[in-house]
């Protein structure tokens, strides 16, 4: 018999990474989980940001950065000044960095809506790939006479219906997402 439970779990798999890339995408309000991209290289290899330093919003418009060891303060500044993706241009005191996050103008909100929209049809297209590997297990089992065209019906019903429930979660979160990008 077909079970819908593995598929069931890769749309939930690619609904929470199309959640986990929103979080990275800008809005103009400083968030921790901005720089989550920021590898930082110290030690002699390179690490996330979060894994040598502890990271803070103390404002609306600025995230501090405070170094576990002190000696890694000019990588961190250096990485995330290198991080073209994120523009942002950080200064320390010897103690800590802080990045003032800019305000984003009207065109670098439109560009950022447009970058986002290019994540939700990444994560459309994962739900198709998983969509098609279901159909295909369902013709599979009906070809080999494990179930009758009734059920391969059923089924095909069912995993089209959980494909338009995930897409209107994936169309949701992202009017949530463009409308506080484009709140000034």
């Amino acid at each position: 018999m077909f079970d819908v439970k593995p598929f069931e779990e890769k749309f939930e798999y690619a609904l929470a990474h199309f959640q986990e890339e929103l979080k990275k995408v800008r809005t103009g309000r400083a968030h921790p989980s901005m720089l989550d991209s920021v590898q930082v290289e110290a030690y002699g290899q390179h690490m996330p940001l979060n894994q040598v330093a502890n990271i803070t919003a103390p404002e609306a418009q600025l995230l501090t950065i405070t170094p576990f060891d002190p000696t890694n303060l000019q990588a961190i500044a250096t990485a995330i000044r290198q991080d073209q993706s994120l523009g942002l241009n950080p200064s320390d005191d010897g103690r800590l960095v802080r990045v003032p996050i800019p305000a984003l103008t009207e065109e670098r909100r439109k560009q950022i809506v447009k970058q986002t929209s290019e994540k939700v049809e990444d994560a459309r297209i994962v739900l198709r790939s998983v969509r098609q590997d279901a159909l295909k297990e369902v013709k599979r089992l009906k070809d080999a006479k494990e179930m009758s065209e009734d059920d391969q019906k059923r089924y095909e019903k069912t995993i089209d219906e959980r494909v338009a429930h995930y897409n209107e979660s994936i169309d949701m979160l992202f009017k949530e997402k463009e409308k506080e990008i484009l709140t000034i």
